[in-house]
């Protein structure tokens, strides 16, 4: 069964004491089976976000930990720092990372929040999809007045907490707890230390936008002389359209600027009736994006600092482009950027892809090789370097996994008096090179072809092959641990009549799952020889030998497999299942043999012409 993991990522309001927040961090990982995947303090903004996952129970008991150590150890009385802030703790989100639904993660946040409140005696706000009204999905919403409006704000009944006293606690203040997707932090750097600089692009950025200006806008739009909206004119932000009502204005922002007018008022708590004599608005580049501007002694310059609460939406490559487009326009330079927290792997290997592809390289290489080129193009070693260890999700093996040894070390396991490395293993690893030179084959013709289509079609294949290549590399160690629910199915008690009819078929299903890795090596292999075969006929003559050797050693990895699979199975006692995989392994390898034939007909062909050629030339 596949293990349940939940992201927490809590923000404390402390970021200038090392120990009190390794006692808060110390806290966090007393909680067994949580992982600590990063810490980041920031002196200006006395804040530091620490990121951590686990499974449902474990994180959330060591969210409590974190939080009940929070409010011993910071004291919200003397806190000071550039980044909005609530509380001791001020925000909690939980996100679902593998196995776990939002809808889980909700109650996580509730559970935790209950308890926090009932514990511990903070005032506790639920937010996005944990809140408990439309107003407070929005963090800045519940943040607005921060710490310092508190107790007043406490006792509004609209801002009642969700749970834990109606009480201003002026130690700990409030902390608010939610779950929501994946939020990426990031910061861009700027080579100025003027904070309305930065926050200048910010207002352009973030999703919500700004108050709307004309006149003197260029370069620094917030120059400008602010515009409002009049009984019979109501400017539009976002171009020089003036509308003569509400309803027109509306249908201009939809049909023109594809923005909904009602939720940028919303946004600014504009009701539509109080329009008149407001300062008009502006809407910002991006969804799901909010920035704003700040100054970092640090660094020693302004940042934009970024959260990204929906990345397949708006990735942060996007965001980073538009910023060094308005940063230029005002005679600013982007110097690179950086990641708070952690950033999934499918982030970082699209941003990768988008640059490779702008640069007309082709992206179907090693995922490490794609994710380096983000890391180059985005900066994102400017201010500090980027760990592997933020890169959430990078495929990562241990280093004891028989895929990690060196050629000459893998084939001396291999040649041991164990049953394991085998023939499997050995099947995994010949798809694995197959597909490995089928990507080659591709890459080394891509930039040749005669059309982008056919160099989109090039780039895709050599994409495919180096996912199969990583498939079946795992598979070189799932191989090997194949028969360890079958071994362990053996080794079961077998005194009773229960527990010998228990022990056969804990080994049957065991069995079951041992021919099962094999024929999706087997499959995978026949998909590398698609793939070969492909790179054989419309690559480059001069890789066609590499391709026609890839599509003889996935073949190998396609007889390898089924033959592992049909050693196996008379031992399985399930005559259906045992039939419907014969009957899948004979017609896996007449497909293969029938298009290897294919591959070495055509590539035979072309070698007997580049012959002739070569002869009429001497």
């Amino acid at each position: 069964m596949a293990r349940k993991i939940v992201e927490c990522v809590p923000n404390f309001s402390e970021g200038r004491d090392p120990e009190k927040i390794k006692e808060i961090t110390d806290a966090i990982v007393a909680a067994p089976g949580v992982t600590l995947l990063d810490v980041d303090p920031g002196a200006d903004t006395n804040r530091t976000v620490v990121t951590f996952i686990g499974d449902p129970d474990t994180v959330a008991e060591a969210a409590f930990r974190a939080i009940k150590c929070a409010t011993e150890v910071i004291d919200m009385r003397t806190h000071h720092g550039a980044h909005p802030r609530l509380g001791a703790t001020d925000v909690c989100p939980f996100v679902p990372v593998d196995g776990v639904t939002m809808e889980e993660c909700v109650q996580i946040a509730h559970q935790v929040g209950e308890r926090v409140g009932r514990e511990l005696g903070i005032p506790i706000y639920f937010y996005q999809a944990a809140a408990s009204t439309h107003a407070r999905r929005d963090l800045a919403n519940i943040r607005r007045g921060e710490y310092e409006r508190l107790p007043e704000k406490i006792h509004d009944p609209a801002w009642k907490p969700d749970c834990g006293p109606a009480e201003f606690n002026a130690k700990s203040g409030a902390t608010v707890i939610g779950a929501r997707e994946f939020l990426i932090a990031y910061n861009i750097n700027l080579n100025t230390p003027e904070t309305r600089y930065a926050t200048d692009i910010a207002f352009e950025l973030r999703q919500k936008g700004r108050v709307a200006r004309r006149g003197n806008i260029q370069p620094f739009y917030f120059k400008g002389d602010i515009i409002r909206y009049q009984a019979d004119a109501f400017p539009c932000g976002n171009c020089e359209f003036d509308a003569k009502s509400v309803d027109e204005l509306r249908t201009h922002y939809r049909e023109l600027h594809a923005v909904d007018f009602n939720l940028l008022c919303q946004w600014h708590d504009y009701g539509e009736q109080e329009l008149v004599g407001r300062p008009a608005l502006r809407a910002g580049h991006f969804d799901y994006c909010q920035a704003i501007g700040w100054y970092v002694d640090q660094y020693k310059r302004a940042q934009i600092s970024i959260n990204l609460t929906n990345y397949q939406v708006t990735p942060p490559h996007l965001v980073l482009e538009k910023a060094r487009e308005l940063a230029a326009e005002r005679g600013l330079v982007v110097t690179g950027s950086e990641i708070v927290g952690v950033i999934p792997f499918q982030a970082l290997y699209q941003a990768g892809a988008h640059y490779m592809k702008q640069q007309g390289r082709s992206y179907g290489v090693p995922a490490l090789d794609v994710c380096t080129t983000a890391v180059q193009s985005m900066g994102l070693n400017d201010v500090r370097p980027l760990n592997i260890h933020q890169v959430l999700g990078l495929p990562r093996r241990s280093p004891n996994a028989l895929a990690e040894k060196t050629l000459a070390a893998f084939a001396d396991e291999v040649s041991r008096s164990t049953p394991t490395p085998g023939g499997g293993s050995v099947a995994a690893l010949a798809g694995a090179l197959g597909a490995a030179l089928a990507s080659m084959a591709t890459n080394l013709a891509q930039g040749k072809a005669e059309s982008e289509s056919k160099d989109a079609s090039l780039i895709a294949m050599a994409v495919r092959a180096q996912q199969l290549k990583d498939a079946l590399i795992s598979a070189v160690d799932e191989d090997a641990e194949a028969f360890q629910a079958y071994l362990d199915a053996r080794r079961m008690p077998q005194t009773t009549l229960e527990e010998k009819a228990v022990r056969r078929q804990k080994m049957q299903e065991g069995l079951k799952q041992a021919v099962r890795v094999p024929y999706q090596t087997a499959e995978r292999s026949y998909e590398a020889m698609q793939v070969a075969q492909q790179s054989a006929l419309h690559g480059s003559i001069g890789s066609i030998t590499d391709a026609a050797v890839g599509a003889q050693i996935t073949f190998a990895g396609v007889r390898g497999g089924v033959l592992n699979v049909l050693t196996n199975l008379p031992d399985i006692t399930d005559q259906d299942f045992n039939a419907d995989l014969r009957a899948k392994c004979s017609a896996l390898i007449e497909k293969a043999q029938t298009l290897l034939n294919d591959v070495n007909a055509y590539v035979d062909q072309k070698l007997e012409e580049k012959r002739r050629y070569m002869e009429t030339r001497r």
